[in-house]
């Protein structure tokens, strides 16, 4: 049987052909699998590209194993991984000072930022990690930032409002992440990508009377459905709404414990996916609790403070969750 491959599989073969790193070769075979049809005439090249991906993905975790460091992996820490992109001196650096406290160097000439660097944001009881990345241009991306972009859970696309080409800016941005497969909108399993819902466009330097007369131009040749929020790292600007859009765009939810008895702890919440069950917070503090977990009592969601639920009750953000076991 005929394989009729697509002209999407054909280029997604193209760039594994012309990678030159690990990451971007894994990247072009999770796209050949996402793409290619799925039939009978296809299933022994897929099951070849998933042996290909299964192996170079080992070889990856080998040579970090081996202490072979890869300066564009970043380890997740907090709620959520949240990368930041855009041109040179559109001030994603500037942002995450700003957001963090982190030190970041911040200079007015471009290409400042040449590996990522990251700050913890706090955001109520909790702590969103934030990405400064090395810019991109029209041309394309610094080798290894696609896949420290695939792998983060939201993006944040800053641009200059103040810059002469801020609708460029922001049209070649979305272009190249689009083109790059970073941004989609069907993510098959087993392939990593952004979906649309999760990229925030922020507008930096919006206190300045440039910026504030190009945001009026771009709300104006937009499409209405695509925001541009307009911040400020400078004067602080829009940045505690900034944090808000962040930890939704998330979707994560932070629940709290207590012991029978005893008052919770609202200091440390846990973090689970948004939809995640009494169930899923069970298995996330201990896997033994699954062979005994009856229910729970919850302060918060349910109709009334301590009902009891099953253990397939789905939590919602800031609940107290008392585990029957």
């Amino acid at each position: 049987m005929p394989a009729n491959l697509t002209p999407q599989y054909h280029a997604a073969e193209e760039a594994f052909r012309n990678a030159t790193t690990i990451e971007e070769k894994i990247a072009a075979l999770e796209e050949m699998l996402a793409v290619i049809p799925k039939h009978k005439g296809t299933e022994k090249l897929q099951a070849d590209l998933k042996r290909r991906l299964a192996r170079l993905r080992e070889e990856g975790q080998k040579k970090t194993s081996a202490g072979r460091h890869d300066p564009f992996h970043v380890e997740k820490q907090g709620a959520g991984q949240v990368a930041l992109v855009g041109y040179p001196n559109s001030g994603k650096s500037a942002l995450v000072g700003a957001l963090t406290r982190a030190k970041v160097k911040v200079a007015d000439y471009p290409f400042t930022t040449t590996l990522p660097f990251s700050g913890m944001m706090p955001y109520e009881e909790i702590y969103i990690q934030l990405v400064d990345t090395p810019p991109l241009t029209a041309e394309g991306f610094p080798p290894g930032l696609a896949g420290l972009l695939r792998n983060a859970d939201a993006l944040l696309l800053v641009i200059d409002s103040c810059a002469g080409d801020c609708l460029e800016q922001l049209e070649n941005s979305l272009r190249l992440l689009n083109e790059r497969k970073i941004i989609r909108d069907d993510i098959p399993p087993g392939v990593r990508a952004i979906p649309p819902h999760r990229l925030i466009i922020a507008a930096n330097k919006a206190e300045l009377p440039q910026g504030k007369e190009n945001l009026m131009l771009l709300r104006e040749l937009l499409p209405a459905d695509l925001e541009v929020m307009p911040v400020s790292a400078a004067t602080g600007l829009n940045l505690e709404q900034l944090k808000t859009r962040l930890f939704a765009v998330l979707e994560v939810i932070r629940v709290f414990t207590r012991a029978p008895g005893k008052a919770p702890d609202l200091t440390r919440p846990f973090i689970l996916p948004r939809g995640s069950t009494v169930l899923d917070l069970a298995e996330s503090i201990h896997k033994d609790f699954l062979k005994t977990l009856r229910g729970a009592r919850i302060w918060g969601s349910a109709r009334f403070p301590g009902q009891n639920v099953p253990k397939e009750y789905i939590l919602h953000d800031r609940d107290i969750v008392e585990l029957l076991v």
